[in-house]
């Protein structure tokens, strides 16, 4: 099911991935607003769930990539780009899109402590829209990518290949 926490419940735990299940479908759809609306935390400004999500869309990034470089027959290449379309370095980016990366390729390189530790930095010092702007990050790639498994006729974790498509 992906890296949630051990010590939540099996219906959090299924809840929490049905909840990344309807984003997926949202942000499929075009609706940026409406995936945000299905990932966020409660009114009390509960971090927690955030992470969790966080940690589970990466990780599901992590296995698709490593999907695509296995049985893909192009390389995976991560690009970050400014707001005008042009490639810049991990350091030029906005700090959310910096943190994506990150635990991205803290992930894909099997350390998940470091992936852990990018969230938790985003979570201490990021402002509100900034963690929506990198759940949102997370959202697109592993959209993106299961798209790509598919089209290629590769597997995708099995969350994900349940999503409703509309």
């Amino acid at each position: 099911m992906g890296h949630v926490h051990a010590d939540r419940s099996e219906d959090e735990r299924r809840g929490l991935v049905r909840r990344t299940q309807l984003a997926l479908l949202a942000m499929r759809l075009g609706d940026d607003a409406g995936a945000l609306d299905e990932l966020t935390w409660a009114e009390s400004g509960e971090r927690g769930e955030a992470r969790e999500l966080m940690l589970l869309l990466f990780g599901a990034c992590s296995e698709l990539v490593a999907t695509l470089g296995d049985g893909g027959t192009a390389p995976v290449k991560v690009q970050v780009f400014d707001e005008t379309g042009e490639e810049v370095s991990i350091d030029e980016a906005d700090p959310p899109v910096r943190t994506a990366v990150r635990t991205l390729l803290a992930q894909v390189h099997g350390n998940q402590e470091a992936a852990q530790e990018q969230v938790e930095i985003a979570m201490a010092n990021a402002a509100p829209d900034e963690v929506d702007s990198l759940l949102l990050q997370a959202l697109r790639w592993t959209a993106r990518l299961s798209a790509e498994c598919l089209e290629r006729g590769l597997p995708v974790p099995d969350w994900i290949a349940d999503t409703p498509t509309g």
